[in-house]
């Protein structure tokens, strides 16, 4: 998988061959009026940043009044498919009846990344876009969930930026995607035009490296999900608002933090995203979050209930949990690589020893 091009970096290529590595080729070129409106209200994807934290929204819930899907509920709300099952383990996906009470998680612990331009967190399957403002003092975010590429297709990390914005893109289907289908007897078209059918949707917005794209999708039950070849999909609505805003030559920084961590009010909050494994990947996920939980507690001294924590980084539930202060009496200093060897044998030898 090619690693993702500095913003800096600028290169000529074939348009119409190399668009289709991953995803297809795009035509239809528009012009496009870019606004940058700061409105002064925020809406269900847009928050103003607070100053004294870095967690955004509020979770809620909405009784329903009439037979809906959860995804439905999803859609309508700003999140994603992941997120409205991890926050509604007990609810069926397809019935969950009317009158049922359905938590909406709308509450967010910004990554910790730079807030400039666009930042893709592919464990949390979201999006976050900071506009540019003139007041310092006033600093909005907008937030949407996404689709990204699915195993064997994985969306590269790193900072690149937006090349081109597409309005009603022809689709042309890639190399890869032409073959598995002959192979299953079922060849597609050599183009989808502009219309219903076609899997980028009405706007596409084209990053600093041949193949990977922002855009629509005919398929909106796979946002919040690892379902594309690569690109970010997202639902129609949200590409749209989107596309109105963004620049070419805007920062494109995707990256992949899977526990996020931030203080509101004196109170530390957390949140896990993927189960941990047995693999390298794993045991650095770990460390790196017991690193930034050392970095964030170490200012204010807070003590930090390690068991708990652990607990959190096991269930990965994607929900913001109270760490500190400490709920529950400690009687003892836990040893943490003790209690890692306990919930993950055999990756202990793996770790660095600290006495």
């Amino acid at each position: 998988m090619r690693s993702l091009l500095s913003r800096n970096t600028r290169r000529v290529y074939n348009f119409s061959k190399s668009i289709a590595v991953l995803c297809p080729t795009l035509t239809t070129l528009a012009i496009v009026n870019v606004s940058f409106a700061n409105d002064s209200e925020p809406s269900s994807n847009k928050y103003q940043i607070a100053k004294e934290t870095q967690i955004i929204g509020e979770e809620y819930s909405v009784t329903l009044t009439e037979d809906i899907t959860l995804l439905d509920i999803a859609r309508e709300h700003g999140v994603g498919y992941e997120e409205i099952r991890a926050a509604n383990p007990d609810t069926s996906l397809w019935t969950p009846g009317e009158g049922a009470e359905i938590i909406i998680p709308a509450r967010h612990i910004l990554p910790n990344a730079p807030q400039e331009g666009i930042v893709i967190n592919l464990a949390e399957l979201r999006l976050y876009y900071y506009p540019p403002t003139q007041n310092e003092a006033t600093r909005w975010v907008e937030t949407y969930p996404i689709g990204i590429g699915r195993d064997g297709f994985n969306t590269p990390l790193g900072i690149t930026q937006t090349t081109m914005r597409l309005e009603n893109p022809a689709w042309y289907p890639p190399r890869s995607m032409r073959e598995e289908a002959a192979q299953r007897g079922d060849p597609p078209p050599s183009v989808v035009p502009p219309g219903p059918d076609n899997p980028l949707g009405s706007h596409a917005i084209l990053l600093d490296l041949p193949g990977y794209l922002i855009h629509g999708t005919n398929r909106p039950d796979g946002i919040g999900m690892r379902a594309s070849r690569g690109c970010i999909r997202m639902h129609a609505e949200d590409i749209e608002a989107l596309f109105e805003k963004i620049p070419n030559g805007t920062q494109v920084n995707v990256i992949d933090e899977n526990f996020k961590v931030a203080w509101e009010n004196d109170r530390l909050y957390v949140q896990s995203f993927s189960t941990l494994s047995y693999d390298r990947k794993g045991i650095d996920a770990l460390l790196s979050s017991l690193t930034r939980l050392a970095e964030v507690t170490k200012e204010k001294e807070a003590s930090v209930d390690y068991i708990q924590l652990l607990d959190l980084l096991t269930a990965s539930d994607r929900n913001i949990n109270l760490l500190y202060p400490i709920e529950r009496r400690i009687e003892y200093k836990p040893n943490l690589y003790e209690e890692i060897e306990k919930r993950w044998a055999g990756i202990y030898q793996s770790l660095p020893r600290q006495e």
